[in-house]
């Protein structure tokens, strides 16, 4: 187990990233082409910036990569990323002017995870109200015909919130990285083809 993770630390050391999660958001990538040329994404939780710096490189110099976190970080950026220490949950006029010549998103990620306890039931559902927090902006902030990921901690609440987006998205899909730690419990939601609001209404 130490040589796996070994394997994906050196790996993100050696490709200059922060982080070895980058290579999750590769392999969802390579899974359900979410990233390509010219696109706009919106990245929750994105310290320390492994996954802006793939999305980054995706999108290329026609597209753009908003980063939102409530942590700072040092990781240096391209151009056509811009990082804003920010609560991705307060529209406050600062989000909304840096938003506005961006939105609506094409691909709204939400890699986002509690402060762990050590107690199983109370982290599921700290990472519970993360993912449907990030899913109200989601639905508010795509366009139609795109997408959303979001990290979720596996147990019984997972399955009720794959369900609630499918009024929103045309397909809804569970998907557990090879990248992912053995041991991790996370695994990932992806709502694929985003159709509005629908009957459902705005979400508050």
């Amino acid at each position: 187990m130490k040589q796996y993770r070994d394997h994906f630390f050196k790996r993100a050391k050696a490709e200059n990233y922060p982080a070895r999660s980058v290579y999750k958001l590769q392999e969802l990538d390579a899974k359900f082409g979410l990233l390509g040329p010219g696109l706009h994404v919106l990245d929750l939780g994105a310290a320390p910036g492994s996954w802006s710096l793939f999305a980054a490189q995706k999108v290329g110099p026609t597209g753009r990569v908003l980063a939102l976190d409530i942590q700072t970080t040092e990781q240096e950026f391209p151009d056509n990323v811009q990082f804003l220490v920010h609560d991705a949950f307060e529209d406050s006029p600062e989000l909304l002017a840096v938003m506005q010549p961006l939105a609506p998103f094409a691909l709204v990620l939400s890699d986002m995870a509690p402060r762990t306890t050590g107690v199983k039931f109370t982290d599921q559902a700290r990472s519970l109200e993360l993912c449907e927090r990030a899913r109200d902006v989601a639905v508010r902030r795509l366009k139609p015909g795109g997408n959303f990921v979001a990290k979720i901690f596996e147990g019984p609440d997972a399955k009720g919130f794959q369900e609630s987006l499918k009024p929103f998205f045309e397909k809804v899909r569970g998907f557990k990285p090879k990248s992912s730690r053995p041991e991790s419990k996370e695994t990932f939601i992806v709502g694929l083809g985003f159709q509005g609001l629908g009957i459902r209404g705005d979400v508050e």
